[in-house]
C-alpha cells in the first residue's frame, strides 16, 4: 500500500497503480476529467503509463456541463 493525497484527503491504494486504475477505482472511467500530479497535468494518454508513487498530490476535477 502507497499514501496520496487525493483531491486534499489522504488516500491509501496498491502498490504500482497507474492513474488509469485510479480513474477506474473510482468509477470515473469514461467522464469528462482532467487529473494533475504534483501541479502538472498528465495529458490523458499518459495515463495508463504514469504510475503513482508513495506522497503524490493528486488532483482530480470532472467537467460539469451547464448554462
Amino acid at each position: 500500500m502507497i499514501k496520496i493525497e487525493l483531491n486534499g484527503s489522504p488516500h491509501q491504494l496498491d502498490a504500482h497503480k497507474s492513474v488509469e486504475e485510479l480513474i477506474d477505482d473510482l468509477s470515473l472511467s469514461g467522464k469528462a476529467v482532467a487529473v494533475a500530479i504534483n501541479r502538472e497535468i498528465v495529458p490523458r494518454h499518459l495515463w495508463q503509463q504514469r504510475q503513482l508513487q508513495t506522497a503524490d498530490c493528486v488532483d482530480i476535477v470532472r467537467a460539469i456541463g451547464g448554462g
